[in-house]
């Protein structure tokens, strides 16, 4: 696809770029500003949620409820998510993510603020209805607005922003830890992390680019007439959205489990001290940062589809070794590696979502995105379940074998591609 004088040239079934693409023009300010931008909106959306998490107990402890109460409270966050995501493809769409995004943000980091002030079940309930579906309007924009600018840059760059969400991570949870440290209460604390984001997402908004996100604005086929090969528009999206969802489940399912049984893990089946098992998060995530930083060097040096091969096999693999060896210092090993696998599946995944077909890259998102928080929320009560009846090790061997699959569908990724050429043909 053609934007900003800068074209886009994949080889045949999504493999590495060919050299057009690496001869790619050097982007220019306005670009750079762009991308900028979005690594900030990122940056924001990761710091809102690590600093909900930061202050967990101290809400629970305001709400006056236990740790099935919470649960149920919790389930308003996942609600207000998938639910979001939904109307979030659709007016990204209609409206482009550029107008979608500020909005979005703005709800999204105010929400944060709710929780604080939720003094019952159904308060926080609500509140975390809305704090979920803050994340969820922002998550859809921001990655199509994200696949915008990649393909105006003509080479990978999406593992960048997700890196940026998985820093604010790290960010947010600093946060909260210092302000429960300083003995911040955390309606100060919310309510000073709120508007420091609602201040950097105003602050941005003007360096993204204007207009719509796909070849409309060129003078192509309206959103709701024209499909990814010019035909009338799927009244269903295409079989290979709902395969990449599948995968995005797959890849958020071993995530999820990752954070939830880690610890676990380590300090039940591998039995390392309190420390350590507490460090085994800490290690998965920091790969995981890590893996996201190289990864656009990765898919450009190999292509996607073989990144994401190789990611699952790596994931699989370094997970595989936790559970056959359970040694605290091999297990941290082992979780380091699965760490690094799935780093760089989930930006490549939204990437095709979005470059499928990119009149309706936020309704394609939308759904890809449901599908994979679908599988992060529920992966864990899964795997809790299989322990209950099995044995944790047996049950963490599930996510080893949807890894595996992430890797065997990385093929899907191939097919998005084709038909991105197709629709700028």
């Amino acid at each position: 696809m053609a934007e900003s004088g800068v074209e886009i040239a994949a080889s045949p079934g999504g493999g590495r770029p060919t050299a057009q693409a690496d001869r790619a023009p050097a982007p220019g300010r306005r670009l750079r500003r762009a991308r900028a931008a979005v690594v900030v909106y990122f940056f924001v959306a990761g710091v809102i949620l690590a600093t909900w998490a930061s202050r967990i107990p101290d809400v629970k402890a305001q709400a006056g409820i236990d740790d099935g109460a919470l649960s149920l409270g919790l389930l308003g966050l996942a609600v207000g998510a998938l639910a979001a995501m939904q109307v979030a493809g659709r007016v990204t769409d209609r409206f482009g993510s550029a107008a979608a995004i500020l909005p979005s943000a703005v709800f999204g980091s105010l929400a944060l603020a709710a929780p604080a002030h939720a003094h019952s079940l159904p308060a926080l309930f609500a509140a975390l209805f809305a704090l979920g579906a803050g994340h969820g309007l922002i998550d859809v924009p921001m990655n199509v607005h994200a696949a915008r600018v990649e393909r105006a840059y003509g080479r990978p760059i999406m593992a960048s922003f997700h890196a940026a969400f998985s820093i604010g991570g790290f960010v947010g949870a600093g946060a909260g830890a210092l302000s429960a440290h300083l003995g911040m209460g955390a309606v100060a604390a919310f309510w000073a992390v709120a508007l420091a984001c609602t201040a950097a997402s105003f602050a941005v908004r003007p360096l993204l680019l204007p207009g719509l996100d796909s070849a409309q604005e060129e003078g192509g086929a309206a959103p709701d007439t024209a499909g990814p090969t010019g035909g009338r528009a799927r009244p269903r999206p295409a079989p290979t959205v709902l395969l990449l969802g599948v995968v995005a489940c797959a890849a958020f399912v071993a995530e999820g489990s990752a954070t939830d049984w880690t610890s676990v893990y380590l300090h039940d089946s591998a039995g390392a001290s309190d420390a350590v098992a507490a460090a085994g998060f800490a290690v998965f995530s920091a790969a995981m940062a890590a893996g996201r930083l190289v990864g656009d060097r990765l898919s450009a040096r190999f292509g996607p589809v073989a990144l994401v091969r190789g990611c699952g096999l790596l994931a699989a693999g370094g997970l595989g070794l936790a559970l056959a060896v359970p040694l605290p210092a091999v297990a941290l090993c082992g979780f380091a590696l699965m760490g690094a696998g799935l780093s760089c599946i989930v930006p490549q995944i939204f990437s095709a979502a979005t470059s499928y077909d990119p009149a309706r890259a936020g309704r394609n998102l939308g759904l890809v995105a449901a599908a994979g928080y679908v599988g992060l929320l529920s992966g864990p009560v899964a795997i809790g379940a299989i322990a209950h009846l099995w044995e944790l090790r047996a049950a963490l061997a599930v996510p080893a074998l949807l890894a595996l699959f992430a890797a065997a569908a990385a093929g899907a990724l191939r097919c998005s591609r084709s038909a991105q050429r197709e629709s700028v043909r």
